[in-house]
């Protein structure tokens, strides 16, 4: 292969590949892929960072690895790996974490590009303001199932990855995760929330007890349902209690917990007899008297791949319920787990609970393999359209070594050929959003919220870390006082981390001054204070004031159509109060919305079939380390 290089890129582009310093971010299905690639093109200074080590699910497709490599780090397996193929290459591998402060711009600073194969959302950000503020050309990629896409991202020539909105993850009525569970998922995201309501931080949009303000309780059965709970607030002989109180007062015990979830609150649901008159009931189990099932021959076999009987699911439900309750001990007072679907213990028992609620509620059981691809929102993975993402990752990259890259592309790997029978399509790339609140000169955004409500903690961990993409934000009020309302030193503002934000005189108009050094990035803040948001948010973010505005009329206009409309369907549904689901989108209805988009794009083509400028939506949030976001 070495031998051969010379006749397949010139001797000026081989000697740039030769002296090139890149970063390869991720090591899961589309970085092995690519290392390998990278490796044999004749790319001889290489660093990879990974903060993942090897499950034995990544097997099928992470050639990379082997079982003896299973509990070890990706990046340094991955690079002994494709150090058989070129010994001569140099490879740095990190076992760590790229948002870590050790990453800063100066490091990033030293390559010549970088070359994104991560798995979520805020690594992608990061790296994308880390790529801005060092000025090196960024390389984007991600696969869906038979879907893919590179993209290449250089600052002030084209989008960032953060120019356009990303869209909303998939959602379900909180009345139906709650009360009318009728499919698999349901049951799944119901564990999820147990999972966090009894070991992780308590979240009152994802209780699991029985919802009396379903919207199918309106009127009369509402109004009966709550007269029943208010007079007699026991049900079973149990008394009603938050899912966390009960579990710290049975110590975790099993059967306590069991009877509570999946005898008491399903006999409340029965009570609600209207959710039932279209409905098949659920039917409550009890722990001393569960049915007989018998394990089916095509049952046996390996653990994830069969169906587990009722009284297995118990059981499970018990040794993980001990088993969590220890992990939950060593975190120490106000500690708290976060549900991973590589912990064993905390895949068990999700597993467990969603098969037991399925099974109550008479829905069909999954395998503990299928719950871990719904709950850990996993869209399958194929080998294939990982390695044709990684050839075109290194296209791209020559592309930019050669100094071309404004012929660099967009290109989209589409699961059925195009009118044009053509599976990739290439598309230009597009110019920066001048709204974009990462990438213009002097970013600006907008956030909506009640600062009589909202808290300073709030403002930090879900407006600015989780919306806003910061790391270790500092915040300054602009008040001509200079007083600091977030420092990103740790206990500096900790005593002020629960006031709230009108407690500082934060109100509507006020500027907050936000700047993360990590990332090298400062934005101002505006503040739009609302005494109540649609649809019970607790806060919404908008590029700039004309945006707002915009939207605002929209919304004006849309509610005015709605009351006239409203007359005429009673089939109106209820969407106050959702919950967000982890769960895979429909691959297929996916396939089929960026086959429609393309059909669009193909109006759009020069006399010779050459796509001109293609708009197309970029974003889905996955969470497998080599599933990654189109």
């Amino acid at each position: 292969m070495a031998a051969a290089m010379p006749h397949v890129l010139s001797a000026e582009l081989q000697k740039r590949v030769n002296e090139c310093k890149l970063l390869v971010v991720g090591a899961g299905g589309i970085g092995c892929e690519l290392l390998k690639n990278l490796v044999l093109t004749g790319f001889k200074n290489i660093e990879l960072i990974d903060l993942d080590t090897i499950d034995v699910s990544n097997l099928n497709r992470q050639f990379l690895f082997r079982k003896e490599h299973v509990g070890k780090s990706k990046s340094q397996v991955a690079k002994n790996s494709v150090l058989t193929f070129n010994p001569d290459t140099n490879i740095v591998a990190y076992h760590d974490n790229i948002t870590s402060s050790d990453y800063g711009a100066n490091f990033f600073r030293k390559f010549d590009i970088v070359m994104n194969a991560l798995d979520n959302r805020a690594a992608r950000n990061h790296v994308n303001r880390m790529c801005l503020a060092a000025d090196v050309p960024l390389v984007e990629s991600g696969t869906a199932g038979y879907l893919g896409q590179v993209t290449v991202i250089k600052k002030s020539l084209t989008e960032c990855y953060e120019c356009q909105p990303k869209p909303r993850q998939k959602t379900f009525p909180g009345c139906t995760i709650r009360n009318t569970p009728s499919e698999p998922i349901h049951c799944i995201v119901w564990s999820k929330h147990l999972f966090n309501q009894l070991f992780g931080e308590e979240d009152p949009d994802q209780d699991v007890s029985p919802d009396t303000e379903d919207p199918e309780l309106a009127g009369d059965a509402g109004e009966s349902a709550l007269q029943q709970k208010s007079n007699s607030d026991a049900v079973g002989s149990i008394e009603r209690k938050s899912t966390r109180t009960w579990a710290m007062e049975s110590g975790y015990d099993p059967h306590k917990l069991f009877n509570k979830l999946f005898r008491d609150d399903i006999k409340y649901l029965l009570s609600m007899e209207t959710l039932w008159k279209k409905r098949k009931p659920p039917t409550p189990l009890d722990w001393e008297n569960l049915p007989d099932t018998v394990v089916s021959a095509e049952e046996a076999g390996i653990r994830d791949q069969r169906l587990w009987t009722l009284k297995e699911c118990c059981s499970v439900f018990s040794n993980c319920l001990s088993g969590l309750k220890e992990e939950l001990a060593k975190q120490g007072e106000g500690g708290m787990l976060v549900w991973d679907k590589d912990d064993v213990l905390a895949m068990d028992f999700v597993t467990c609970t969603a098969n037991i609620r399925a099974y109550i509620f008479g829905i069909a059981q999954k395998t503990r393999f299928d719950i871990k691809s719904m709950a850990g929102n996993i869209i399958p993975a194929i080998a294939t359209t990982n390695a044709v993402i990684a050839g075109l990752i290194v296209m791209e990259g020559l592309k930019i070594l050669k100094g071309d890259i404004e012929k660099c592309k967009t290109v989209y790997l589409n699961r059925q050929p195009n009118p044009r029978k053509k599976l990739l399509v290439p598309c230009t790339l597009d110019k920066p959003n001048p709204k974009c609140y990462v990438c213009v000169a002097k970013p600006e955004a907008t956030v909506v919220l009640n600062t009589e409500k909202i808290i300073v903690r709030t403002l930090e961990e879900k407006v600015l870390k989780a919306a806003l993409g910061m790391v270790a934000p500092d915040v300054e009020i602009d008040d001509g006082k200079g007083t600091i309302l977030i420092s990103s030193e740790e206990g500096e503002t900790e005593e002020t981390a629960d006031k709230l934000l009108s407690d500082f005189g934060i109100n509507n108009g006020s500027r907050l001054k936000c700047d993360d050094f990590l990332q090298n990035y400062s934005l101002v803040l505006n503040v739009v204070h609302r005494e109540k948001l649609d649809e019970e948010k607790e806060f919404e973010i908008v590029g700039d004031m004309s945006e707002l505005q915009a939207k605002e009329e929209e919304k004006k206009a849309d509610n005015e159509n709605k009351e006239e409309n409203q007359s005429k369907t009673n089939d109106v549904s209820d969407d106050e109060d959702l919950m967000v689901v982890d769960g895979p989108e429909d691959e297929e209805m996916t396939s089929k919305q960026m086959m429609n988009r393309k059909r669009k794009a193909e109006d759009d083509l020069t006399e010779t079939g050459t796509p001109k400028k293609i708009k197309v939506s970029n974003n889905q949030e996955a969470e497998d380390d080599d599933i990654v976001v189109l």
